[in-house]
């Protein structure tokens, strides 16, 4: 496999008018997956592949999806819009609608001046990587156009919408309901504003609704998944039960209970753990996936549970690769990007909290009842900005500095350094039984880094 110039853990992003977030380059790009997806599938003769299109409320996505959409048409290829939809109803509809491809528009929890493109499969899957590479190596080439008779063709779906809210209402069990609920729901003024709010209400929820109000520019700013004081205080405001936070795509999750204690993705993939365990044997359930960010705490509860636990890179594309290699079904990062693969082919917020409060209602439990054995370390995450192809790792001053940290650690703890996939940073974790080291320690090697980045 080649390695990828463009796309990286989530597809390809950046910011809007820069390369390669151009309509020129949208446009080659669609074409060479055009061009991948006629080889790729054999169709009928007169049949074309089919490729659905959606995106976020980011007011770039006018210009890109004309972009995009122009793209595989050049290639033969028909395209679907489904307007301003979540990510998960991109990977829903493809499937369900036996298309050829999805794909989304979206920067997810980055704010409107960026934006980014990222790929379903016919299963709605996310490409594999060698795919990806195999589309970057298209755009080498000079974009062609088949003849007039050949060109793919453009129509919109109208009833995207209602169709992805009942897959998501398909997925909370019948026997249950959400009456007697008030649930305060930020859609961070993205994909899910149309959605979220009914999907919640038509199961009984008395809805509260925020971040619903999209203008193209206020996308995750200062709501949703990434801003969840801005929930906290709607939950407080208006004495909600229960607070649910999602990101601009719509595949992310924050919870919050009625004191306004905020719940990540770790303690919520817990509590669905611990509900899936209590209905079904441990073989079925398998084990639970983590990424390197998951917090010790995490690890030591679901081992309490008699489940194994592993960590897949951070992403929750590499979340989904180890569930599909181990045969297992739940997994998730603590950033809130949680998959039920029992529910759902890839991480959707909306359905992962529709499963956290399947869970509750079924224990009467709130979702600090839920999550009394679960006990986290102190944990300290600090974006240090760098240079993109700042090469850290042969830093003799990051490394000792690292080295030291681990020292004074011990076996109770970890030091974590990662570059960020979407944006030019270097996040540094170090995790601990007593805070104020760690606290210490995160903000020593961060410094070091400052230093060595310039």
């Amino acid at each position: 496999m080649g390695k990828r110039k463009y796309f990286g853990t989530d597809g390809v992003r950046g910011r809007v008018g820069e390369e390669p977030i151009t309509p020129e380059f949208v446009m080659r790009l669609g074409h060479a997956a055009g061009v991948s997806l006629v080889e790729r599938h054999e169709l009928p003769l007169g049949e074309r592949p089919a490729v659905l299109i959606g995106k976020d409320t980011r007011i770039s996505g006018y210009m890109l999806e004309a972009a995009l959409e122009a793209g595989f048409a050049s290639a033969g290829v028909d395209v679907m819009l489904a307007g301003p939809i979540p990510t998960p109803a991109v990977a829903y509809l493809t499937r369900a609608l036996r298309l050829q491809a999805g794909v989304v528009l979206s920067a997810s929890h980055n704010l409107y001046y960026d934006n980014g493109i990222k790929f379903f499969s016919a299963g709605g899957h996310k490409l594999p990587d060698a795919v990806e590479a195999e589309i970057e190596t298209r755009l080498m080439d000079s974009m062609g156009c088949v003849e007039a008779a050949h060109l793919g063709r453009a129509r919109r779906i109208d009833d995207a919408a209602g169709r992805y809210i009942e897959f998501c209402k398909s997925t909370f069990p019948n026997e249950l309901d959400l009456r007697g609920l008030k649930i305060a729901v930020d859609c961070a003024h993205g994909a899910a504003y149309h959605i979220a709010p009914k999907v919640f209400h038509e199961l009984g929820a008395e809805v509260v609704a925020a971040g619903i109000a999209p203008d193209g520019f206020n996308i995750n700013d200062g709501v949703g998944a990434t801003r969840p004081e801005s929930l906290r205080q709607a939950v407080l405001a208006h004495a909600a039960d229960i607070g649910i936070a999602l990101d601009g795509d719509g595949d992310r999750l924050i919870m919050i209970d009625r004191q306004g204690e905020i719940f990540d993705g770790d303690k919520l993939l817990y509590i669905i753990a611990v509900a899936r365990k209590g209905r079904e044997r441990s073989e079925a359930v398998g084990g639970v996936v983590g990424t390197l960010m998951s917090n010790l705490g995490l690890e030591h509860a679901i081992a309490r549970l008699g489940l194994p636990f592993v960590r897949a890179r951070v992403g929750d594309r590499y979340v989904l690769e180890m569930l599909h290699e181990k045969g297992w079904r739940i997994g998730g990062e603590n950033s809130g990007h949680i998959i039920c693969l029992d529910c759902h082919t890839t991480g959707d917020g909306i359905i992962s909290a529709l499963q956290v409060l399947a869970a509750l209602r079924a224990r009467d439990q709130t979702l600090t009842q839920a999550c009394a054995d679960l006990v986290f370390y102190p944990q300290r995450l600090i974006n240090v900005c760098v240079n993109p192809g700042f090469n850290w790792q042969e830093d003799a001053s990051i490394s000792a500095a690292c080295a030291r940290a681990e020292a004074a650690l011990g076996d109770d703890g970890r030091v974590l350094l990662r570059p960020s996939g979407t944006e030019p940073l270097l996040r540094v974790m170090v995790e601990g039984r007593d805070e104020a080291l760690v606290e210490s320690l995160a903000h020593e090697i961060a410094t070091v880094v400052e230093a060595a980045a310039g």
